[in-house]
């Protein structure tokens, strides 16, 4: 995707870097570009951000089409592990995954199993699942009673 197909012989880096001589960009900013995955060597104090911040974007949930997916299959795994439980209603992982919302219906499921079921669901995703840090998760009961006055 970074490199048209005629010139795909050279590494992207060094592309960008040959068009940003092209077109007159600074030395310091030629070298950043061209230096970002180590092709050439580093030789401006800019160049080494350059680097780092390649990596940080190059990390993120949907940077890559491959990693997007496994992402967004991690993500409904932790919701359908939830939805196993008798009482769920609803389930949302947030955070990119950090938390999960699980939201029960309040007549099945009183305030002593809401409890029991949060620890059971984080025990599932931990024996089934394999997922960088930690996931809380966390059990909404709620109840609503409404009355009009006239």
């Amino acid at each position: 995707g970074k490199v048209p197909e005629s010139e795909s012989e050279l590494p992207h880096a060094l592309l960008g870097m040959k068009w940003a001589e092209k077109y007159n960009e600074s030395a310091e900013i030629c070298n950043a570009i061209g230096a970002h995955h180590d092709e050439i060597e580093m030789t401006t104090l800019i160049a080494p951000i350059v680097q780092v911040c390649d990596a940080i974007s190059g990390a993120r949930p949907g940077a890559r089409r491959q990693v997007l997916d496994s992402y967004i299959q991690r993500l409904k795994d932790l919701e359908d592990i939830a939805f196993g439980f008798t009482g769920v209603q609803k389930a949302y992982a947030i955070q990119a995954g950090r938390e999960l919302r699980v939201i029960v219906e309040s007549d099945k499921v009183n305030d002593a199993k809401a409890g029991e079921l949060s620890f059971n669901i984080s025990q599932k995703i931990q024996n089934d699942m394999t997922y960088p840090g930690q996931v809380r998760v966390t059990v909404i009961r709620e109840t609503r009673i409404v009355n009009i006055a006239k």
